[in-house]
């Protein structure tokens, strides 16, 4: 049984766990595990660099801007609690869904 998905609402958008896996072969979505998003990213954990990197991906699988996206805490761990300022949990979940569902060819 899969954990749902950790996403909150606050009043300035909502909050979202995520597990990243620096210095990986590719950047990507992965799945879910223990109710965080699981991320894959080729940078490296070094200098801060993965935390921008994994915002920068983010926001482009999400189509937001990088200033909407901020890490709220784990700044040097693999779990970390992301703010999206101007999206609903409902709004994220959704974008979230359409991401993890493969399309499917017609």
């Amino acid at each position: 049984m899969t954990t749902p998905l950790a996403i909150r609402d606050i009043p300035e958008g909502c909050t979202l766990l995520v597990r990243v896996h620096p210095g990986a072969k590719r950047n990507a979505i992965d799945g879910i595990h223990d109710g965080a998003l699981k991320i894959s990213l080729t940078t490296p954990p070094t200098d801060g660099r993965a935390n921008q990197a994994l915002i920068a991906f983010l926001a482009g699988e999400l189509r937001i801007p990088r200033a909407r996206i901020t890490l709220l805490t784990g700044t040097a761990s693999r779990s970390k609690s992301l703010r999206i300022a101007g999206l609903t949990a409902a709004q994220l979940r959704a974008a979230l869904n359409d991401i993890l569902t493969p399309a499917t060819a017609q």
